[in-house]
């Protein structure tokens, strides 16, 4: 029988740490926070069957405006169009401090 204990075999920080230490751990959470908005945007317009345009109808918006909400590298979405997109989706929009 083996009785002894095993060791991590991790060194260092964690990654977390390492984009804080760059300054950089607010950024990558928003964007982060974005991509996974998006996806689920995303997804729910696949179950629907929607097209970005059909969306953009829905929400009384452009289609570049569509192109905007999912693109990472745009931080311009803003609480309106996220519950403009989910009120066209038929979803609600949850927002919460954790």
């Amino acid at each position: 029988m083996n009785t002894r204990k095993t060791k991590s075999v991790y060194i260092g920080s964690s990654f977390d740490d390492y984009l804080k230490e760059e300054g950089i751990l607010e950024q990558a959470e928003a964007v982060a926070i974005k991509r996974v908005i998006a996806h689920q945007i995303e997804e729910a317009m696949l179950s629907k069957k929607l097209t970005k345009t059909l969306l953009a109808k829905k929400m009384h918006t452009s289609r570049s405006a569509i192109e905007r909400l999912f693109d990472p590298a745009n931080n311009s979405a803003t609480l309106l169009t996220l519950n403009k997109a989910a009120a066209a989706l038929g979803k609600k929009l949850k927002v919460e401090l954790v």
